[in-house]
């Protein structure tokens, strides 16, 4: 049948408004992705997608989701999707760098199917609500927070405006005029929700990778037990949980790892929430199950200084604890307390070594080009992590998102070249004032140089070649690539 003639009769055809598909963006040319080394270092699942899939699935309405961050060639696997399956919906997740991509597939999809409706969530979302629609015809439907119950609800008012007006978190179109419901008052149980629908993901798991080093065994996956944080530093987005905070209890943790062990063979969990020890009594309880019921798993988790001591430490470390990760931002003092609640690099270094005490490997997580940042701020952050016994480390270029404090004012604090395409962290948009963007990438460069050189920390990546075999096979594998990332800052290796 001539190509022409099958387009016609796709668009003719009646849509299932019960079926939805779910779409994680890459975010810009899949031909790049292939050599992009920061992608092809750490490709993580859509948690949130999966957890709506599952949700949805739960209820009646059929979900499928296509992961173009996973599988960069995905474009005419979407296409083929909606003229196969007819879905009345399509669902896109959008971080502030995805963002533009997403509207292109909606764009896309409506070509296909005119009739097609676009749902849009995720933190760049939630963050500018009414706007998104104002500015852009093909987004019909903004979701604000949580995604779980706005989508069902959604679809399942289909048309019907009034019922449309009663669904919390929702933005949408009427009669010309824009409508936002109101934030969601009362979070979702976490416990009561499914497992997410991780079967959905094409090549699952083995189509996805921790960052290189984070890991002792394959396959390895990520997930959440928890939603928001409790804190409110002023470079992070609430606009999704606001200043919520939500976790599973211990018996639906272990069940969740029990589940990704016995279905999909999974050894080692990378635990993505912000504040994994911020209840202790749970993290106890977990420990002991893990220690009682072994799972033969390890995990990796992040914490905050304030919320785990040695003992916690030693009873993680039993239950398979492999690596924790710890915001440190900046090492200068006075730098940090102007943008974090709580602010204590003391505390913080002792922290660091009491976990490497207790046998579990550290990872710090910084950023530079803070307001307020200066040359001098950088060295004492360089001497300040070089003093610590930390085995990782992820250095972020700071990037002012819409729905952070920092962003209302962003540009009394420095220059600031807001381009959506390229807020990704992995680009000096914002220089602070005193500084020059030149001066800040040199110093990423020699920060990143100078740490790799540390004679500990060059031993701790030839240990990992019994420790993490698997780590050391993609390295050598990407080898060029991160060579050239190393001396030149450029993603694309």
């Amino acid at each position: 049948m001539p190509e022409h003639c099958l387009e016609y009769i796709v668009k003719t055809m009646k849509l299932d408004y019960n079926r939805i598909l779910l779409i994680h963006p890459l975010g810009y040319n899949p031909v790049e992705a292939g050599r992009d080394i920061s992608r092809l270092a750490n490709i993580m699942s859509p948690l949130g997608l999966l957890s709506i899939a599952a949700y949805l699935e739960k209820k009646g309405i059929a979900a499928d989701i296509i992961d173009c961050y996973a599988h960069p060639d995905s474009e005419l696997k979407i296409r083929h999707y909606l003229k196969e399956k007819n879905p009345g919906y399509i669902g896109l997740t959008c971080t502030t760098s995805t963002f533009h991509d997403s509207v292109r597939i909606a764009k896309m999809a409506k070509g296909i199917l005119p009739g097609i409706r676009s749902v849009f969530g995720g933190a760049h979302i939630s963050a500018l609500r009414e706007k998104i629609l104002e500015d852009y015809p093909d987004v019909d439907f903004s979701v604000i927070g949580e995604g779980e119950e706005c989508v069902e609800a959604l679809i399942k008012a289909g048309t019907d405006s009034k019922a449309l007006s009663g669904i919390p978190g929702l933005v949408y179109r009427e009669n010309g005029d824009i409508n936002f419901t109101g934030l969601r008052k009362d979070g979702i149980d976490l416990d009561s929700l499914p497992f997410p629908a991780y079967e959905k993901l094409q090549g699952y798991p083995h189509a996805y990778k921790l960052p290189i080093f984070n890991y002792p065994r394959i396959p390895n996956t990520c997930c959440n037990s928890s939603r928001g944080c409790p804190y409110a530093c002023s470079y992070c987005d609430r606009s999704v949980f606001r200043r919520s905070f939500r976790y599973n209890s211990a018996a639906y943790l272990y069940e969740h790892m029990k589940y990704l062990k016995e279905r999909f063979g999974i050894r080692h969990i990378n635990f993505y929430d912000d504040q994994f020890t911020f209840n202790r009594k749970r993290v106890e309880e977990f420990c002991r199950m893990m220690m009682d019921n072994h799972l033969n798993m390890t995990f990796n988790c992040a914490v905050r200084a304030e919320h785990v001591d040695f003992e916690l430490m030693k009873l993680m470390k039993g239950a398979g604890c492999w690596m924790m990760s710890l915001g440190i931002e900046s090492g200068d003092p006075e730098l940090l307390a102007q943008h974090r609640q709580s602010a204590n690099l003391d505390l913080l270094a002792d922290t660091i070594r009491n976990i490497k005490r207790a046998g579990i490997r550290t990872k710090g997580l910084l950023m530079m080009g803070l307001p307020g940042e200066s040359e001098e701020s950088i060295k004492r952050s360089m001497d300040y992590v070089f003093s610590l016994p930390i085995d990782d480390f992820n250095l972020a270029k700071f990037t002012p998102f819409p729905g952070s404090p920092l962003y209302e004012n962003i540009n009394e604090m420095g220059t600031f070249e807001e381009d959506w395409d390229k807020m990704d962290c992995m680009n000096f948009l914002f220089v602070p004032n005193g500084m020059e963007k030149k001066r800040l990438e040199e110093l990423f460069i020699e920060f990143h140089k100078a740490h790799y050189k540390r004679p500990k920390v060059l031993i701790g990546y030839i240990s990992m070649l019994w420790k993490s075999p698997d780590s050391w096979l993609r390295f050598a594998s990407y080898f060029t690539s991160f060579l050239k990332f190393a001396k030149s800052n450029r993603r694309m290796g």
